[in-house]
């Protein structure tokens, strides 16, 4: 039977980090064989985007139009086949993926039949049974959050400035923030810079009426920059008049009243929930080997253990580290982008007859923004912080940015940025676009 009746089928889970740039490195050097329909790539993802979440802070802060932070995954990759919806169950001993299509009922489920298999399905946030936490936290992963949580502190500012009564307007100036990684520092850093900033907006409400805190379990913040940078990192944003709370936790937050393990009770209108993240339960939940935290455990050349025809990387898979850092390599963004091409590269390797590779990078160092023209970074040792690192910061993530056409749009709402101040209007009405129309049909 002729190769273009029985393509081969490789079937990527997740349209992140690891699943866009594989399937796009895949389309680019199996050029010849997807032209020729010796094989197909199908992509299978919730949503029709990628997210570049180093940007989300920005998004957030207004810095950035939040559609300019996503590369639409059809668009990106032309040679593909991406379908939309859910994956619900992983059955490699059949080689079946499970999958509801988007728009589907509960019930209605298809199979996905495949010859090769990348894992990508990447992280959930990780929650803690924290009584009324899910009934009022706000998450930091997607640009929907991050939308919703600009409309959110801008409208607390909303209600802030319309009411009298006291403690309704420190309810809603007060904003938390738990888990003090990445996510948790540059969204506190950057929605702080943007509600400072708007106040100049709301004559009866000054910046030193808000009050922002930050509650970490651990004994230190932003560990990826070093001890050192990250004591300096929590100097300046208390200099700021940020609240800085380590070595505590977050023991409820039912109706909205913030109880800590230290003792102190308040009542907040944001809770913002970074405290970690774990991977895709559908891969704890697959015949696929996994480890004690539910990631497929993968070899160096990022094929999992007995499963020479499944790839993994990324958050979903227990990565070995070869450059000595560490025995597994961490779960953050620049290791994902890096196993993405090392996998496509080794699955090219399976299908032309040769040798894989296996995937080793040191860790470099990293950079964070801490609002505009503020930031903090420790590269080859190097560190850095203010301005220089809020350049630095900019740069790299603008070079790792998909697209020529994303580069663009966001290079020009910084240059745009220079010129006119951020909006500051809260579209909080977009979580219930059909409100004004339901309250006509009442009346």
């Amino acid at each position: 039977m002729s190769a273009e009746k029985n393509p081969r089928q490789i079937l990527i889970l997740g349209g992140g980090y690891v699943g866009m740039y594989a399937a796009l490195r895949l389309q680019r050097r199996l050029r010849r064989e997807l032209k020729r329909g010796e094989a197909v790539i199908t992509v299978v993802d919730p949503q029709s985007y990628m997210t570049y979440q180093p940007f989300l802070p920005e998004a957030a802060a207004g810095n950035l139009e939040p559609r300019h932070v996503v590369a639409p995954l059809r668009k990106v990759l032309k040679h593909c086949r991406v379908r939309n919806g859910h994956v619900t169950r992983i059955e490699d001993g059949r080689r079946r993926v499970v999958f509801r299509p988007a728009g589907a009922g509960p019930d209605d489920l298809h199979e996905l039949p495949y010859d090769l298999l990348v894992v990508a399905l990447g992280s959930i946030s990780r929650t803690l049974p924290i009584p009324g936490l899910t009934g009022c936290g706000i998450g930091f992963k997607t640009v929907e959050e991050a939308i919703y949580l600009r409309n959110h502190v801008l409208h607390q500012l909303d209600v802030a400035a319309s009411n009298d009564d006291p403690d309704v307007r420190r309810r809603a100036l007060t904003f938390v923030f738990v888990g003090a990684g990445f996510a948790g520092i540059e969204a506190l850093a950057e929605l702080e810079d943007m509600a400072r900033d708007a106040c100049r907006w709301y004559p009866n409400v000054k910046s030193g009426d808000m009050r922002w805190m930050m509650v970490e379990a651990s004994d230190r913040i932003l560990p990826e920059v070093g001890p050192e940078m990250g004591r300096w990192t929590a100097d300046a944003l208390r200099a700021r008049g940020i609240e800085v709370k380590l070595q505590t936790m977050l023991k409820s937050a039912e109706n909205r009243h913030i109880v800590l393990s230290d003792g102190e009770e308040f009542d907040a209108g944001t809770l913002v929930w970074t405290a970690g993240v774990k991977a895709h339960p559908v891969v704890k939940d697959s015949d696929l080997p996994v480890d004690d935290k539910g990631r497929v455990e993968v070899g160096a050349d990022l094929v999992a253990e007995g499963r020479p025809h499944v790839y993994a990387a990324g958050d979903n898979a227990r990565v070995p580290d070869l450059s000595g850092t560490g025995e597994y390599t961490a779960p953050n963004a620049q290791h994902a982008v890096r196993q993405a091409r090392r996998l496509a590269d080794n699955i090219v390797a399976d299908l032309r007859g040769r040798e894989r590779r296996p995937y080793k990078h040191a860790y470099v160092g990293s950079v964070a923004s801490l609002g505009l023209h503020k930031g903090v970074a420790n590269v080859y040792g190097i560190k850095l912080r203010g301005f220089p690192a809020w350049f630095m910061h900019r740069t790299y993530h603008l070079s790792r940015m998909p697209t020529l056409n994303r580069k663009m749009r966001v290079t020009a709402d910084w240059t745009l940025a220079l010129f006119f101040r951020r909006e500051i209007v809260s579209l909080a009405e977009l979580e219930r676009p059909r409100e004004e129309f339901e309250l006509a049909g009442r009346s």
